[in-house]
């Protein structure tokens, strides 16, 4: 019976571990067959093409208004001129340098230095050559240059865009996305996975798991769809590059918005950059100026501060105050801009005319705590949470201070910083029934298989109620309607304000004869389809906002109601 029973026992021991050297094997090859297909069929068609090196990594896209993505970024096979040093016979050297110099316009230098490096490895003399240049190179019919391929990322709209894409580059000797969404979503892109905990690993887990402690496994590559429209944002590039060339100005960005969602529409920024030329650009183009740069808003601040006023039933749009064109604050005498004196003026008036007596007047109505806190409250001083890389929080320490000017001198846009983020996303909480939504440009993540991670419109605040933001847009319909004629668009009601914002010599003053031009407005004013923020940094002779920006404006507004087929809202 003992030897039946251990009979038994071999038998199942044997059976068990048959089932385990089975799963273990199937589990194997679920990994190569599976979770690592993508790699290894990379790796396969590398080898088929002649390619140096694999870039596995994933599209980037835009849409074409109807939700059709468009490439935006995607990797592309290039040809390179390539060299092995050690394999060029010595008398061979000189007139090899001499023919790559004059096909590939490198420098001699640097062709030499490689030619006669002796090195075993193959040295690449140029990149993303075209067809003349291979035909002049297999015209040489010398074995010892070659032809052969690199994957490479590639931008086929070249610089639209640019300052939201980024670029793939260097982090050391390895690729990393750089700026904008290529960093943001560095890890999506190129399907990373790095396990999270430090501890020892058997020889087991190792071989069937296919990873050792901390190492990243390329898996499979994430598409990133964007939330941008490319008609939307061709058209603000275009409008924003004429814009500039008309004013003379140095830097300029125009932001588009769906203030229902808080959806990026379009993001433009000058100066730019073609990402498939990044090498040539300088440092300064790759900043994104509308979530890395701050800037003293002027006048458009001074909607938020009447907002406080008639939140708390401070004040209502006929309100009227005694303007005498100055304030004294201790030492100091505040002034409308241009001296202007407006005598008996309503709420609305103040922001017809844009008189800084007016938004001071509201501020002591709703006190500095109140005024600050609504602030806070708006998005000012804090990052919005935009998924886009080095977003700054803006500048609103003034109001801690303590002292009673700074918060004067801020109900009027003076003395604190924001971002145009920042800007448009507080005129698309007025848009939008007082409700403050947190902007998004990735509207989702694909990852291989057809799942989709989605972003959903979020609510981040409520500053407003929907009575004072109603009170509000009335109030900015009427600035447009009565202030800015070249704003206006016939059969449409739109609101809007402008900004026009001395710059800090960074002394504690300001910089003579220099502003920042600002416009942010909505529409339809009543139920907006679109906010619209532009923003110019010192342009040539013109002064006030109201002149450089308003027919930009118009333009854009334009476009974006016979984009949208949004019907008339005035008869």
């Amino acid at each position: 019976m003992r030897a039946r029973s251990d009979g038994h026992s071999r038998i199942h021991f044997f059976f068990a571990i048959t089932l385990l050297l089975f799963g273990v094997v199937f589990y194997r090859l679920f990994i190569l067959a599976y979770v690592k297909h993508s790699f290894y069929a990379r790796i396969a068609e590398a080898n088929i093409d002649h390619i140096n090196n694999i870039l596995a990594r994933g599209n980037i896209y835009i849409t074409d208004g109807i939700g059709v993505p468009l490439l935006a970024a995607t990797n592309k096979k290039f040809p390179i001129i390539g060299i092995v040093p050690s394999k060029i016979p010595a008398e061979e050297k000189n007139e090899i340098i001499r023919s790559l110099v004059t096909i590939t316009e490198v420098d001699e230098k640097t062709v030499e230095k490689a030619v006669r490096s002796d090195s075993i490895n193959l040295k690449v003399i140029a990149r993303r050559i075209d067809a003349d240049q291979i035909a002049r190179i297999k015209d040489l019919n010398n074995k010892e240059i070659s032809i052969s391929y690199e994957m490479d990322r590639y931008y086929p709209n070249n610089d639209l865009a640019a300052d939201v894409l980024g670029f793939l580059g260097y982090d050391g000797n390895s690729r990393a996305g750089q700026y904008g969404i290529e960093a943001s979503y560095d890890r999506e892109l190129f399907g990373k996975d790095e396990p999270a905990a430090e501890e020892k690993v058997s020889l087991f887990t190792k071989w069937f798991a296919g990873g050792k402690k901390k190492t990243e496994i390329i898996t499979h590559p994430n598409d990133v769809i964007l939330t941008i429209d490319n008609s939307i944002q061709s058209f603000a590039e275009k409008q924003l590059d004429a814009l500039m060339k008309k004013w003379g100005v140095e830097a300029g960005s125009v932001i588009i918005q769906e203030p229902k969602t808080g959806k990026i529409l379009a993001m433009a920024d000058r100066p730019s950059f073609d990402p498939n030329a990044y090498s040539s650009a300088e440092t300064r183009a790759f900043l994104n100026s509308n979530v890395q740069e701050i800037f003293e808003p002027g006048s458009s601040f001074k909607p938020f501060t009447i907002a406080a006023g008639l939140d708390l039933g401070k004040i209502t749009p006929q309100t009227t105050y005694e303007d005498t064109g100055s304030v004294a604050v201790g030492s100091y005498t505040i002034k409308n801009f241009s001296d202007n004196i407006f005598g008996t003026s309503t709420m609305t008036q103040v922001l017809e005319k844009s008189i800084n007596t007016g938004a001071m007047y509201v501020e002591n109505l709703v006190g500095d705590d109140n005024f600050t806190n609504y602030v806070i409250n708006m998005g000012f001083g804090q990052k919005t949470g935009i998924s886009l890389p080095g977003e700054v929080n803006g500048d609103i320490a003034n109001l801690y201070s303590g002292r009673k000017i700074n918060h004067l001198t801020a109900s009027f846009g003076q003395g604190i910083a924001v971002t145009p983020l920042q800007l448009i996303n507080a005129y698309s909480m007025i848009a939008n029934g007082g409700k403050l939504m947190r902007p998004y440009i990735v509207d989702k993540v694909i990852h291989e298989g057809g799942r989709e991670d989605i972003t959903q419109p979020e609510i981040i605040g409520i500053p407003l109620s929907e009575k004072t933001a109603a009170k509000l847009q009335g109030m900015l319909t009427s600035v447009v309607k009565n202030g800015f004629d070249k704003a206006r668009i016939a059969g449409y009601d739109i609101a809007g304000k402008t900004g026009t914002a001395q710059i800090a010599d960074g002394k504690g003053g300001y910089l003579e004869n220099q502003y920042i031009h600002n416009f942010v407005g909505f529409a339809p004013a009543n139920n907006a389809r679109f906010t619209i923020m532009i923003k110019i940094d010192k342009p040539q002779g013109i002064t006030f906002a109201a002149d450089s920006l308003s027919p930009t404006f118009r333009e854009i507004a334009q476009f974006m109601l016979q984009y949208y087929n949004i019907p008339p809202t005035l008869q």
